[in-house]
């Protein structure tokens, strides 16, 4: 291990030697293959030493990498989550909801001026905007099709089969998906909640996807996680924006976006 730590810093010098002297450093193709050989031999010690062949390591990076980066669409959901039950738990396919402010400056949200769940503030010290924090599991519903918090709030849990309705729809997951969102959002505090960038930390996808690793999005892959982190956190950016105003929700096209 130590090997691989040192043979990894001279890599890195040959490296800084070409970018100081540019073309005038003739031998650097060859030192650098003669150092990256070195690092090949630890990695494969190392890997040996572990009983753990390189194929598998190679195998397990390509697939670590592909779930990562590869085109959303590959990763879908064959079917959604609720294809199979009653209408009446099925999540809505579209959806328009819209964030008003009361009188006390608490956030309610409400379809068809119906108000859904209750009315919300930061619960901070300090005003951070969390009051709008549902268009995070309104963008889980559109892009992932999952949301147990939506679900509960929309009188949408799958009753129909209790092992369903007590783990996938349950308390747990509910807290769960609570979880996520508010790990999400003190990260996104520290990134200008994500404005003009378009690729979350992989560690907080993997940290997501561990997370859930127990419910039926476990399958999800990065690339989607991140989509919906994403579009959630542009919609979001708008409502603080103008303290309120409709979103709407196409889970056939997996998009959510700001209205008015």
């Amino acid at each position: 291990m130590l090997g691989l730590i040192g043979e990894i810093g001279s890599v890195a010098a040959e490296h800084k030697k070409r970018l100081r002297d540019g073309q005038s450093y003739f031998s650097f193709q060859e030192k650098f293959k003669e150092e990256l050989g070195d690092v090949l031999w630890y990695v494969a010690r190392l890997a040996g030493d572990m009983n753990i062949p390189l194929e598998d390591v190679a195998l397990c990076n390509i697939t670590k990498t592909t779930e990562r980066w590869a085109a959303v669409k590959n990763f879908l959901p064959e079917e959604s989550f609720d294809k199979k039950f009653p209408k009446k738990e099925k999540l809505p396919r579209e959806l328009i909801i819209e964030f008003k402010a009361n009188s006390e400056q608490k956030m309610q949200v409400f379809i068809k001026d119906k108000p859904v769940g209750s009315a919300l503030t930061d619960n901070a010290h300090s005003e951070d905007g969390y009051r709008f924090h549902d268009i995070f599991h309104l963008a889980n519903l559109a892009v992932i099709g999952w949301s147990p918090v939506m679900r509960s709030l929309l009188g949408k849990k799958r009753k129909s089969v209790p092992i369903v309705d007590e783990v996938e729809d349950g308390a747990r997951a509910i807290i769960i998906e609570e979880a996520i969102s508010a790990m999400v959002f003190e990260h996104a505090k520290d990134h200008n909640f994500f404005e003009n960038i378009t690729q979350v930390d992989y560690e907080i996808l993997k940290t997501i996807k561990g997370m859930v690793r127990n419910f039926e999005v476990k399958n999800i892959s990065s690339s989607l996680w991140e989509k919906a982190i994403l579009q959630g956190y542009q919609v979001y950016r708008e409502l603080k924006e103008n303290n309120g105003g409709k979103v709407f929700i196409d889970a056939n096209k997996r998009t959510i976006k700001y209205l008015s």
